[in-house]
This record gives C-alpha cells, structure tokens and sequence, in this order.
C-alpha cells in the first residue's frame, strides 16, 4: 500500500468527527456522525455528516438548512503529506470566480488535512448517461470546458505541463504495466521504441494553445445538476497545458464509450466554438485538431495503463483493472488510425495482449467500453 501518512481509520474518524462538530456548531445542536463514502483514485476520503440521534433526517435537516446561503456539506480528510489541500481551495475559489460550479470550501484545517466543503450532489454523470441523455449532457460539459479554457492563468500559479511532466506521466506505461502487471522485460530495441513513441507524443502535445487544464474531466468528476451547468470536482492536479487534454478526457473516457462517429462530431463541435473564442489557432483546420486531439488521447491512455496497474498494485484499488481493457482499445484503434505508431500498436498485440489474456480481470478489448448508444 502506499505510504500517504493518512491516519490510522479509528483515529481519523475520531479527529475529523471532533472537528466537524466544532465547525458546525452554529448548525446544529446534535453531534454529527460520519458516513464514508466511495473513495476516488487518490488519498481523500470524503464523508457525508449525519446527526447521531434517532431522528437523523431532522437533525440532518438542521445542520443542511440553518441558513439558505450555507449549502450541504462533505467532511473530507486529505493526508498532508500526500495531497495538496492549499492548491485544491485555491483551484476551487479561481474556479468559482470563472462561474464554473466548483465546490465552496466552508473550513480548512491545513496541518491536518481536514476540509468541510460544499456537496454538489452524487448523481455523478456516468450514472446519468444514456442515449436519452448523452447530448444534454456533453452539450453543457462542452460548455462548462468552455468556460474553463477561457480562464486567466494570473490568478492561480498553475504548473505548466511540461515536456518533463507528459514524459513523468508515460513512463508509468514500462514501469507499472509492462514490467509489473505483464511481468515482461523489454529489450533495448523496444525500450528505444518506446521511448521515441513518447516523444512525438509530447510533440504533439507541446504544439498545442496551451489553456487551463483540470487533467481528469470526465463522468466520474462531473456532477448532474438538473437545469444547471454540472459540477466540476477533483481538480486538484490542473495544470496549464494543451487545449485538447480535458476534451479528449471527456470524449473518450476510461469508464464510457460512445461511437466514434460521435466522438468526432463532438470534438470538431467543440473545436469551432474554440476558434470563435480564440483558445484555438484561426487557421487550425480538422485535420490538424483530430491529430491534436487523436494524440493527446494517446498519451492520457498510455499513462492510464500505468496508473491503473499502480493502483491496483501498489495501493490495493483492484477495481480499476476491469478498466483497462477499455483503455487498450482506445490506444489500439487510435493507433492504428495513424501510421507512425503502428509499431507501437503491433508490439502491443504481439507481446502486451497474449499475457493481458491470461489475467483474470481481462475482457476482450475490442468489445470493451459499454456504451448505452451502441446497447
């Protein structure tokens, strides 16, 4: 498991519920009670407070709507020597200031790692995609994106997503999924391959207009709010960096997919509202975006790969290897839609999918990724 420092579960129960109930004193007259809710792929853990007498609902009610303007709230403990809490607050008050609905932050306690923010809801938008849905809800995501993309870098003092930090991220891909999960040792000359597949990754990457990027825009991180723009969580690691990485994020993303045909429409839609607005180039054609965007794909599922068997592996999160055969299908039927990797794309069949086979979690890859348009 990894070392975070997070505290001990008993002792975190009890610290974090003693200092709720100090800041929600003038909330509610009853002790709260601290519910654990599903964890994400970092070190925070997020709890839903509840009144500890008989009559939760009415305690509840008190402590949610003492006054009109103080919203629901999570709890949320996020180990200090793993998680950086003042980054998060910073990111979530810039995007407020930008009117995207980011959570309100209510209490901070630094040294600790103990948050109180506001709850934007738990209809996570993976749950309310469906052929019914999809448009809506991509149409007010694409806006929302917008919106995020056209945001001022002064305010907050974002990393730049550097050519050492795409790198950082892709070398995850040997490390973690080829040596660790796959159990494979490669030779000098696919190690070289693999090497000069990363550069032009990041080549690509690097030629892109660079804008504000929250790096996990996707349906686990985006909040169904009927008759609003969604809520926009997990924000934490944004950068500034290539205008198609949360697009790409979002259209193909590792927990759903759509037809590729929507896909595209989707992205050159959003690829026009950007002209307009000046985050893309005025002389950017779609062929030049679909590559743009076609490798920044590349390279997010690459570090996937990487960071799935990481969390599986070393932090014990086990669910996310049902994941991955999306994750080879998005990197194969990518790369094979552009030459210069297909290298790359036979190596990974030849050596990568015969051991994939024979892991448990396995599922035919090109089957991988329900999608409720496709049935």
């Amino acid at each position: 498991m990894q070392n975070t420092g997070a505290l001990p579960e008993a002792a975190l129960v009890e610290q974090l519920t003693s200092w709720v109930a100090s800041q929600c004193a003038a909330r509610a007259s009853t002790a709260p009670v601290l519910q654990p809710l599903g964890g994400d792929a970092g070190a925070r853990r997020y709890f839903r407070i509840k009144g500890s007498s008989e009559n939760d609902s009415a305690v509840e009610n008190q402590m949610d709507n003492a006054a009109e303007d103080r919203p629901d709230l999570l709890a949320v403990y996020a180990p200090p020597a793993s998680e950086d809490s003042k980054t998060f607050v910073q990111v979530a008050d810039f995007l407020r200031a930008q009117c995207v609905k980011a959570p309100r932050i209510e209490a901070v306690d630094y040294e600790r790692g103990f948050l109180l923010i506001e709850n934007l809801g738990e209809r996570l938008y993976l749950s309310e995609l469906n052929e019914g849905t999809v448009e809506a809800l991509y149409g007010e995501a694409l806006m929302t994106l917008l919106r995020l993309q056209q945001s001022p870098r002064g305010p907050v003092d974002l990393p730049p997503y550097s050519r050492e930090k795409l790198m950082q991220e892709m070398d995850l891909f040997p490390e973690w999924f080829v040596r660790r999960l796959m159990n494979y040792q490669l030779t000098a000359s696919e190690e070289l391959m693999i090497k000069q597949t990363f550069d032009a990754l990041a080549d690509s990457a690097l030629e892109q207009p660079a804008c504000f990027v929250h790096r996990d825009y996707h349906s686990r991180n985006l909040i169904h709010r009927p008759y609003s723009s969604p809520g926009v969580i997990d924000f934490q690691d944004a950068v500034w960096g290539p205008f198609t990485y949360d697009l790409v994020s979002l259209l193909r993303d590792c927990y759903v997919r759509w037809p590729e045909e929507s896909v595209r429409r989707w992205a050159l839609t959003y690829a026009n509202m950007a002209q307009e607005v000046g985050i893309a180039p005025p002389d950017m054609d779609a062929a030049q975006f679909l590559r743009w965007f076609d490798l920044m794909g590349l390279q997010r599922h690459i570090k996937v790969l990487g960071i799935f068997a990481r969390l599986a592996l070393r932090d014990g999160k086990q669910r996310y290897l049902h994941d991955l055969p999306l994750v080879m299908r998005y990197l194969l039927e990518v790369m094979d839609a552009h030459p210069p990797f297909a290298a790359f794309a036979e190596w990974f069949r030849r050596e990568m999918l015969p051991r994939a086979r024979e892991q448990l979690w396995y599922a035919d890859y090109q089957c991988a990724g329900y999608s409720p348009v496709e049935g």
